[in-house]
């Protein structure tokens, strides 16, 4: 049986890895799902001066604290770069990557030059819809009640750990064994992004017919794509 870190990305928390993180649990393997700083329960957490390498260091203390090794690390969404960011830190725990229809920059590059937006203003410090102007724009998509359950748990996400140009070139250096799955109904991140993450890391690269909540609208695949990586 494996252990798995499973990193969740904007608007999210770890509660959206909770249909895939139970199909797991359920076979054995042990499943942690963090809440990054200023998302969900960690919500009060979240300050204007967050950055990415906070979001690292946080993941990598749970590592360490939690004594954990042989790790399957996953992220999706902005979870890619917190898996970037963190991976170098405990490169001796983790036994591969996998990044689901995730943002995985190279050094100097941002969200914004990715997937082809305008920075957000950082005096707003958040982006994203108030929560009673999310339904239709975040979560759209998903079966009513797994869209009313995501929506009651949506935050609005931290910019500066998103929109400020990343410095992964740790990540980078190093070799990783990785699987990249791109989820095909999804613009963002866009594919040759991901296939560059593939080919780069010299990983495997799959796709699934599924739009960017893979987790929460094809769990049953999402699991099964993980425990062949197992």
């Amino acid at each position: 049986m494996s252990t798995f870190v499973l990193v969740h990305g904007s608007y999210q928390g770890g509660w959206i890895w909770k249909p895939v993180g139970e199909r797991l649990t359920a076979d054995g393997h042990v499943v942690y799902r963090p809440t990054l700083p200023g998302s969900a329960e960690r919500r009060r957490d979240g300050r204007p001066d967050l950055t990415l390498a906070d979001y690292g260091a946080d993941i990598a203390d749970l590592f360490f604290y939690e004594d954990l090794t042989d790790v399957v690390f996953v992220g999706t969404s902005i979870g890619g770069m917190v898996v970037g960011e963190a991976a170098p830190k405990v490169a001796e725990r983790i036994r591969r990557l996998i990044f689901i229809d995730a943002l995985v920059p190279l050094p100097g590059e941002s969200v914004p030059q990715i997937n082809s937006r305008a920075p957000y203003d950082p005096r707003d410090v958040v982006y994203g819809p108030k929560p009673e102007a999310a339904r239709g724009v975040v979560f759209a998509g998903l079966p009513a009640h797994v869209e009313d359950w995501a929506l009651a748990r949506y935050t609005q996400q931290l910019i500066k750990p998103t929109d400020d140009p990343v410095d992964l070139r740790d990540f980078w250096s190093r070799t990783w064994q990785v699987d990249v799955l791109r989820c095909t109904r999804s613009p963002a991140p866009p594919a040759a992004h991901q296939r560059r993450t593939a080919e780069r890391l010299h990983g495997t690269y799959t796709e699934l017919d599924a739009g960017h909540y893979p987790m929460l609208s094809h769990p049953d695949a999402v699991a099964e794509y993980l425990r062949a990586r197992a």
